[in-house]
């Protein structure tokens, strides 16, 4: 029977930036996929500066290029616009493959086995059950995304909270007009534009239901970004998919542990879903080394808290226009607040501190 230190269930970007975290550590590491690099994922493809700085962790960077820079977030509603730079670096946008074919030569140069096209039918507490046979492993990890059947069969599946969203893409092959991220308000839905080379953006429409993020309905609320699609060309299909924020009462059971979507999520309004994989991906690494996960979900927990707040606030001024457009007037009158809040976001500043000293901000609020 083949042995390993750490067998991965799952060679998405999550799966991957724990096996090349555990190679860095001196483990032996398989990472296991039912499909074949590169992953596609119909996601917003933008990456924020803590997550380029986990990347560099990795070994993982990226030339000039490759991908498109911007330098930070705007936010727009009605002809209201309010924007702000990253306190640190800055952000790139990144086709989806392309990111993931660089993690997985990196992967590759690390020394970790990858067998792809390779199902895995269970786990037990001495390792994993493929089709062909069974290695043997010291931790399991499920990597396997939203529906882990790793979750399932740990008996990790019990929730604490849960919301879901749904999600359309589209790229469109036109020249970004923007150094921003930017974020579209509307009634019913959110369209998020990122810049991911110099002829090419990647736009996405997020809602509460499915039929709301049909671009034909989703652009009729933003006709200043209809306006300016109209002279690009599409560059790819429409795909749609499923955003959720969800939480676990646990992350880890014996010698099983789950990282990125796997072990929970937050709404992808907040551009943070990398960034939480790859930070959880070190911090697991970290605690198989140790020889103790506990640490571990203590890490998570306090990984997950900053972004799952942001994605509460977000979504719940996606459902309330009239706060909203309350909010918009005093962060365009005071744009230095937008700043500091971003900064916090982005892990260049205290989040909390600057929550917390913009008390003003709700009596400001009040008297609009």
């Amino acid at each position: 029977m083949q042995c390993t230190d750490v067998f991965i269930v799952g060679g998405g970007p999550a799966g991957l930036a724990t096996a090349i975290a555990a190679r860095q550590k001196g483990l032996q590491v398989i990472v296991a996929d039912g499909s074949a690099p590169p992953i596609e994922k119909a996601c917003g493809e933008g990456m924020m500066p803590e997550t380029l700085t986990a990347l560099r962790a990795m070994g993982i960077e990226f030339s000039p290029t490759e991908g498109q820079r911007f330098s930070g977030i705007s936010f727009v509603q009605e002809g209201a616009m309010v924007s702000a730079d990253f306190g640190q670096g800055v952000g790139l946008g990144l086709r989806r493959p392309l990111l993931h074919q660089r993690m997985v030569t990196r992967a590759e140069q690390c020394g970790v086995r990858l067998l792809w096209k390779t199902a895995v039918v269970g786990i037990d507490a001495d390792g994993v059950q493929l089709c062909r046979g069974k290695i043997h492993a010291r931790w399991i990890v499920g990597a396997d995304g939203l529906g882990s059947r790793v979750r399932r069969w740990s008996g990790l599946d019990a929730t604490q909270r849960r919301g879901q969203r749904f999600a359309s893409r589209r790229h469109y092959r036109m020249r970004p007009w923007s150094k921003y991220m930017e974020v579209y308000w509307g009634r019913h839905a959110q369209g998020y534009v990122t810049p991911i080379a110099k002829e090419e953006v990647c736009i996405v429409m997020m809602a509460d239901r499915v039929e709301e993020t049909s671009f034909a309905t989703a652009l009729e609320e933003f006709p200043e970004l209809r306006e300016r699609l109209a002279s690009g060309e599409l560059s790819s299909r429409e795909r749609g998919a499923v955003t959720s924020s969800r939480s676990l009462y646990h992350v880890q059971r014996g010698n099983v542990a789950l990282v990125g979507d796997a072990s929970g999520s937050v709404d992808a309004i907040t551009g943070e879903g990398l960034r939480l994989g790859f930070q959880q991906a070190s911090a697991l690494a970290d605690a198989m080394l140790t020889g103790d996960l506990t640490p571990y979900e203590h890490a998570h927990r306090a990984l997950a808290r900053r972004p799952m707040i942001v994605g509460d606030l977000m979504v719940w001024l996606g459902r309330n226009p009239r706060i909203r457009s309350r909010v918009m007037q005093v962060l365009q009158s005071r744009p230095a607040v937008f700043a500091r809040l971003l900064a916090g976001h982005v892990g260049a500043g205290d989040f909390w501190g600057n929550l917390s000293a913009e008390v003003p901000l709700g009596w400001r609020l009040r008297d609009i």
